[in-house]
């Protein structure tokens, strides 16, 4: 019996993601190539608007023309509703279109949904449509308390009008907690450096966002019982902080005394700024100028790009999941140990192996993509990397090159935030949905390492 198709598409799980996604895309790049789409006189040329529309719907936010001079309101509210749709997960998508195409789930999509759900406690794992209503209860639950909390910000600290003050709190509030990076203020949020009210709303919503929907479930339903969280939670949350403060004292350390990022302000200033851009490794805001950053800070904000968030998030890189299983395996191997264990629990040798094939598929995207940006264009190594990291991690930072991207070197960015986007969450499934028991095995023989 023939599959049911979306729009040609057979409806399995890795070609209903695509579809969709090429679909949300294509729309998207046509309606930001529109006149009415822009404040200057014409079109946005193609590349462009194709740059733009793939940064806000991989939930990226790099840009190479000024969002908020750029863009008219259409424009604007384009870009949001990329950033909402991208935010909520393609793998999301995907499922919701099985769900209404064939009615029932198969067992290739009830496994789907256990990748989606991350076999948190609260969501039942072959029910595809509670996880989609599931997501969309904490997205517009968390976006609605942000949107009144940082209107109410703008309206009262800065003097804006309340229709300005209310535009720009549900524009930041949904690109905040989708991870996105995109602002309507041309130096991202540099303004707000000393601001400890936009800054810790921002932050608290990037890390809602970051974390994941299974965490949150998990935080939602027993916010008082962490023993009784699952192992991903932990996990996530444990890698996660211990991400943000090596990266926060990092920060600190290397960019106390430089008088073009942390110099001129105070202790407790310095403190905050270095917390805040340390949570922005998945989302793209910045209070500083990373292009005037010495090359350490860079180096240390690549690698936590690189990292990224939590699983099942809006946030990109091999996810911080991923890294740990990978720092237990190694200290495991370390002490002589059979098995990867965390927290009393086992580890799959699969989901190791799993782990290993993310990290390797997104370091080769990551090393070709900064090899492709130094032949494309003058950029120092470190810039390259940054730039690269940036859009295969889907982060958004940027030292500053790229609106001095040329048409070969924005395509090579839109590759890598599409693959960044899409690579990720594909091959992970895919591998879970290729799993099986072999009736037979190789007789062993052990090669030298080291």
């Amino acid at each position: 019996m023939a599959r049911r198709t979306v729009l040609g598409i057979q409806s399995s799980p890795a070609r209903l993601l695509v579809g969709a996604f090429i679909l949300v895309l294509v729309t998207g790049t046509v309606l930001l190539s529109l006149p009415v789409s822009t404040e200057v006189t014409g079109r946005t040329d193609l590349i462009t608007a194709l740059f733009t529309a793939t940064s806000a719907l991989t939930v990226t936010g790099l840009v190479v023309v000024d969002t908020p001079t750029h863009w008219t309101p259409f424009g604007q509210i384009v870009l949001l509703v990329l950033i909402q749709l991208g935010g909520l997960g393609i793998i999301t998508l995907g499922s919701l279109a099985g769900l209404v195409v064939s009615r029932k789930i198969g067992l290739r999509g009830r496994r789907l949904a256990q990748v989606e759900s991350g076999g948190s406690g609260g969501l039942d794992l072959g029910d595809v449509g509670r996880v989609v209503k599931g997501v969309l209860l904490v997205a517009f639950t968390v976006e609605a308390v942000l949107f009144v909390a940082l209107s109410l910000v703008f309206w009262t600290r800065y003097d804006e009008s309340v229709w300005a003050a209310i535009e720009l709190g549900g524009f930041h509030a949904v690109s905040a907690f989708n991870n996105a990076g995109f602002a309507l203020f041309s130096d991202s949020l540099e303004g707000f450096v000393t601001d400890p009210f936009v800054n810790i709303i921002v932050m608290v919503a990037v890390l809602a966002g970051a974390v994941g929907f299974p965490v949150l479930n998990d935080l939602r339903t027993q916010p008082k019982r962490p023993r009784r969280w699952s192992l991903h939670t932990k996990l996530t949350l444990s890698a996660m902080g211990t991400v943000l403060v090596i990266g926060a004292l990092v920060l600190l350390i290397f960019e106390w005394n430089n008088a073009a990022t942390l110099g001129p302000l105070d202790t407790g200033q310095k403190i905050m700024a270095s917390g805040f851009n340390s949570s922005m490794r998945t989302a793209g805001f910045s209070t500083i100028d990373y292009g005037a950053a010495n090359e350490t800070t860079q180096l240390a904000t690549i690698i936590s790009m690189f990292i990224g968030g939590g699983s099942v998030s809006a946030a990109g890189g091999i996810k911080v999941t991923t890294m740990a299983l990978l720092v237990l395996a190694v200290w495991a191997e370390y002490r002589g140990d059979a098995d990867v264990t965390a927290f009393g629990r086992r580890m799959p040798g699969g989901v190791v192996r799993q782990a290993i094939a993310v990290t390797i598929t997104v370091a080769l995207a990551q090393l070709i993509g900064t090899m492709l940006l130094l032949a494309s264009g003058p950029f120092e190594l470190t810039d390259a990397l940054f730039e690269a990291t940036s859009a295969v991690g889907i982060v958004g930072l940027s030292t500053g090159i790229t609106p001095d991207l040329d048409s070969e070197g924005r395509l090579i960015i839109i590759t890598l935030m599409v693959l960044g986007r899409l690579g990720p969450l594909t091959v992970g499934t895919a591998l879970v949905l290729r799993e099986r028991d072999r009736l037979y095995r190789y007789p062993e023989e052990r090669p030298f390492v080291g």
